[in-house]
């Protein structure tokens, strides 16, 4: 009996372990982090504290390829569509809203890289939209985080089965693999934790209004 409850407790483990779901939550936190160094860079920007441009060129830098093309990716064309073959729409319902807002995503920031170029060229004046599109971007980013991990995510987690959850992080692989290639990933949390640094961040961590 004893021997039979450890099984299922390594059980439960193993599954936990090989949700595809997991490991796009892990990359949230990551994001998360970058969406804080935005605040707070917009905060001081906009008080008149010197910003180095640097700090939004990087961030834009991250967010198009380690949020957008990296996760977003995996999101769009492996998890989203293999959820929809196991009867979850993709055209209305919690996908269709996670798909638009990662459009809306792209468009703050394409402004927020817009801004920072005329700003870099001696534009003043795009002080406000750099501050305008940063924050909006990292609002919209919160929120869609919190409603991947509490609704869309379980959704999938209770229709994908465990051969659907390993055919997923295989293609999760190849996503990292071939999108933002080898060593990328560690590079990314490096810039991070520099950025936090500079920015005087503690701990990296995102306030969360959510509980």
């Amino acid at each position: 009996m004893k021997n039979y409850k450890l099984l299922k407790i390594s059980m439960r483990k193993v599954i936990k372990i090989m949700l595809a779901t997991e490991n796009l939550k892990e990359e949230h936190q990551v994001i998360l982090r970058m969406i804080k160094v935005l605040i707070v860079a917009s905060d001081k920007l906009e008080k008149g504290e010197d910003v180095p441009p640097e700090v939004f060129k990087k961030a834009v830098d991250f967010i198009r390829t380690f949020a957008d093309r990296c996760h977003h990716g995996k999101e769009q064309d492996t998890l989203f569509p293999l959820m929809e073959e196991r009867g979850i729409l993709r055209h209305r319902g919690p996908i269709a809203v996670m798909l638009m807002e990662h459009e809306q995503g792209r468009q703050f920031v394409k402004g927020l890289a817009e801004a920072l170029a005329r700003y870099q060229s001696g534009d003043k004046t795009a002080k406000s939209a750099i501050v305008e599109n940063a924050r909006g971007y990292a609002e919209l980013l919160d929120q869609h985080i919190y409603k991947e991990d509490n609704i869309l995510y379980p959704m999938g987690d209770k229709v994908l089965s465990q051969s659907d959850n390993r055919e997923l992080l295989e293609k999760f692989e190849k996503i990292e693999r071939e999108i933002i290639g080898e060593g990328k990933h560690e590079y990314y949390l490096r810039m991070i934790s520099e950025l936090e640094k500079e920015l005087g961040i503690e701990g990296g961590k995102t306030k969360h209004e959510h509980h």
